[in-house]
């Protein structure tokens, strides 16, 4: 079976969000809820001291260049106390479970998740446990809006009706568009429209017949 092969079932692989300082307190009650189980918890670095605090002091703390050397390491029960440098190394810790694989995580971690939950496949499912829950940050206060007497209240709304009430400037009237006026427009005189005719002379008065006498 290959070093980076994880056995144990998606339910089984989780996170917990819990802050640095507080990740001790947090392993310790995992131990403590899991005693009977074969535990051991994966570290990057400061084995040691991790051992040294925690209740139950044959838990085995390894760090990942420990993994990496004993290749026969298994656990039923593994908890990563920290972001390894790598993270193919964190599929390498996984797959030293049997049965089941959490991971403590500190905010500032978070952004390094994106790079395992990429090589392993999908979204690793992520819980909060009371008491250890990521501090919220604190949102600015808006500033304080200054309170108004009654006068004053009354001064603001008069200027408000006042100013609502003002006349507004006109403003002079576009002229209205006239369809008729691009058709006045003089039109060039045609010198080669050959078919073009000079209008008839108009008469006046009357018609005087006039009779030729015979001889």
């Amino acid at each position: 079976m290959p070093l980076n092969t994880i056995t144990i079932k998606p339910n089984n692989h989780r996170i917990y969000q819990c802050p640095n300082e507080k990740k001790t307190e947090l392993l310790n009650k995992l131990i403590n809820e899991s005693d009977s189980e074969d535990i051991i918890v994966a570290c990057s670095r400061d084995a040691k001291k991790i051992q040294e605090g925690l209740d139950n002091k044959e838990i085995r703390v390894l760090e990942d260049k420990e993994f990496v050397q004993d290749k026969d390491v298994k656990c039923a029960y593994l908890i990563s106390y920290d972001m390894p440098i790598k993270d193919i190394v964190y599929i390498a810790r996984v797959a030293k479970a049997t049965q089941k694989a959490v991971m403590l995580l500190d905010e500032s971690e978070q952004k390094e998740l994106h790079a395992i939950e990429t090589l392993l496949g999908r979204a690793i499912k992520q819980e909060r446990i009371a008491g250890f829950e990521y501090e919220e940050k604190a949102k600015p206060k808006e500033p304080a809006r200054k309170k108004l007497s009654k006068d004053e209240i009354k001064e603001v709304a008069k200027k408000r009706y006042e100013k609502s009430t003002q006349e507004k400037p006109k403003f002079d009237a576009k002229p209205k568009y006239d369809a008729k006026s691009k058709f006045d427009k003089p039109k060039k005189d045609d010198k080669f429209d050959k078919k073009k005719k000079a209008p008839k002379a108009k008469t006046t008065g009357k018609v005087i017949k006039v009779k030729a006498k015979k001889k």
